[in-house]
């Protein structure tokens, strides 16, 4: 996939487009995304993707916007493994928040992304003061030569699926409900970092990875499978937040890998998040600790052992 950053440059080739933030790559965009790859095959040109960095409520309040499901790292993995052939990151800056729908149309659509069909979630609003809407697209397009059309929700067990769905699920700790509204188990991927080795000291040996997602999108002591290291997936046990026995003060996920003891440091994992085992909590000292993780580890085993075809 080609990743365009900002629109100064046009891109490869004419698109069948996509416009969202796409954070996570849930049901609702995979049947956009879907769509986008139709009309790209039946009309010749490049299947698309026009997104932001950062995300415009982390622009507009970054106080108060909602955790990230995805990196934009990520996200331009997940997007890739749809089909994606070219993707545009404009970064989101006070001049492009300030740019008028117009302006968006002339500049971004037609002349960097040189849309040819253009297919939009039914709540896409754009340009200053979100003035842009469908109606304007439409008559754009008719003045340009491109295709508009919106999509409709997509439902699981009645719900509409949204990045705001995931996050409420990865937050009450419902996994399983967070992977069907993205068709997969929730992952957070990194590269392990070397620590404090505190965990091998323990008899539970770790690998690191620092978290880019601030704030988290969920914490606490899972059971996990890692992706990255052999043809298979390998089962786990880790830890996401802060570590307050150790007082933390960085985000860090720890993940123990079951009956495993290769050296990895430097590699690029994706952690898959299967169940929770319970939050995360602050221990007495490093013995309390160790028992804790001795415990998370055998319940962590017991989920595995449950969930396996053969048992």
């Amino acid at each position: 996939m080609r990743v365009f950053r900002g629109y100064s440059q046009p891109v490869s080739e004419p698109s069948a487009l996509a416009i969202g933030n796409f954070d996570g790559v849930h049901l609702g965009h995979a049947a956009l995304l879907r769509r986008v790859r139709q009309v790209a095959q039946a009309g010749g040109w490049a299947p698309s993707v026009l997104s932001f960095e950062p995300h415009p409520r982390e622009f507009f309040s970054p106080d108060s916007a909602p955790a990230r499901l995805s990196t934009l790292r990520e996200k331009l993995g997940l997007l890739a493994a749809e089909g994606m052939a070219q993707t545009m990151i404009c970064p989101f800056t006070t001049k492009f928040a300030a740019l008028s729908a117009e302006a968006f149309i002339d500049e971004v659509l037609v002349r960097a992304l040189q849309v040819r069909h253009l297919v939009i979630g039914d709540d896409f609003r754009f340009g200053a003061g979100r003035r842009g809407d469908f109606s304007l697209l439409c008559q754009a397009g008719e003045n340009h030569g491109f295709n508009v059309e919106a999509m409709g929700s997509v439902s699981v067990d009645g719900e509409r699926v949204s990045s705001s769905g995931v996050r409420r699920a990865l937050t009450a700790g419902d996994l399983a409900h967070a992977g069907r509204l993205l068709a997969r188990p929730y992952a957070i991927d990194g590269q392990v970092i070397r620590g404090r080795q505190l965990g091998r000291q323990l008899g539970f040996a770790t690998a690191n990875l620092r978290i880019k997602h601030n704030p988290l999108p969920l914490r606490g002591v899972f059971a996990v499978d890692v992706i990255g290291l052999d043809a298979q997936a390998l089962p786990g046990v880790a830890n996401l937040g802060l570590r307050p026995t150790l007082e933390g003060t960085r985000p860090l996920l720890e993940v123990h890998l079951f009956d495993f003891a290769r050296d990895i440091y430097g590699a690029h994992i994706s952690v898959r998040f299967l169940h929770k085992l319970r939050d995360e909590q602050r221990f007495s000292d490093l013995a309390a600790l160790q028992a804790q993780i001795a415990a998370d580890a055998q319940a962590a085993r017991a989920f595995f052992a449950a969930a396996s075809p053969h048992s």
